[in-house]
C-alpha cells in the first residue's frame, strides 16, 4: 500500500461507456471531487459497510502517484512528474453521494478506497492502453479499457495543476468504466460477506473482503 498522501483528487465521469450507461453527455472538462485519506487501505484489508450508507458500490480505477510537484505543468510535460500507479477501488455510499448533491461524505468513508502496490512509471510504458476489470463475488463487473478515458492520465495532471499544486505523494484517481453497481437492473450494492477483485493488466490485483462497519 502506498503511503498516506497530502491530496486524494479524483475524477468523475471520465469514462465513455461509463457515461452512455448512464445516458450522461460526455463533460467538456474533468470533474472533479476529492477523498481523504482516511478511506485508503492496501489488499486484503477489510472494506467496512457503515450503518449510514445502505447503497455501497464499487469502481474499478487506475491511481497515479505524483513524483515531483507539478504546478501549471503542459500535457506534454504531465506524464514526467508521476512516480508510478496504483490499482484502485474508489468505493461510493451512492445514498449519501445523490442524497447530498456532492460526493466528498459519500467517497470518503473509512475504508472506502482500496489501493495496491506501487508500479513505477518505467515500468507502464502507456497508461491508455491498460484492460481493466471489477470481479465480484468471482463474476466480472466491469470489463473496459483506460484507452476508453474521456481525459487521459497526461490531461488529467495538467488540468489538476493549472489550480493546486501536486506534491510527491499525491494520488489522483482517473475515473471509473461502465458497469458500476448503481446503474445495473436491478443495482447491485456491496454486502457484508462479499469480495470485491480489482485488476489492471501490467499493475496486478487487490482483492478486498466487506463486512458490516
Amino acid at each position: 500500500m502506498i503511503a498516506s498522501p497530502q491530496k486524494i483528487v479524483c475524477v468523475g465521469l471520465n469514462y465513455r461507456d461509463h457515461a452512455e450507461e448512464q445516458g450522461t453527455p460526455l463533460p467538456e472538462r474533468p470533474l472533479l471531487f476529492a477523498k481523504w485519506p482516511n478511506t485508503l487501505i492496501g489488499n486484503g484489508d477489510a472494506i467496512r459497510i457503515p450503518s449510514i450508507s445502505q447503497q455501497v458500490d464499487y469502481e474499478a480505477e487506475l491511481g497515479v502517484v505524483i513524483g515531483r510537484t507539478a504546478s501549471g505543468v503542459s500535457v506534454d510535460d504531465a506524464l514526467d512528474h508521476v512516480e508510478g500507479y496504483v490499482v484502485a477501488n474508489d468505493v461510493s455510499g451512492r445514498d449519501l453521494q445523490f442524497a447530498d448533491g456532492q460526493w466528498v461524505r459519500g467517497k470518503s468513508l473509512d475504508t472506502f478506497l482500496p489501493v495496491g502496490d506501487l508500479v513505477p512509471a518505467r515500468d507502464v510504458p502507456d497508461p491508455q492502453a491498460l484492460p481493466i476489470r471489477a470481479i465480484l463475488n468471482g463474476m466480472v463487473m466491469q470489463d473496459s479499457n483506460t484507452s476508453n478515458m474521456i481525459f487521459g492520465v497526461a490531461e488529467v495532471i495538467a488540468f489538476i495543476s493549472q489550480a493546486i499544486r501536486l506534491e510527491p505523494g499525491d494520488l489522483i484517481i482517473t475515473g471509473t468504466p461502465a458497469g458500476v453497481g448503481a446503474f445495473r437492473e436491478p443495482p447491485v450494492w456491496l454486502k457484508p460477506g462479499d469480495e470485491i477483485t480489482i485488476e489492471i493488466e501490467g499493475l496486478g490485483s487487490i482483492t478486498n473482503p466487506v463486512i458490516a462497519g
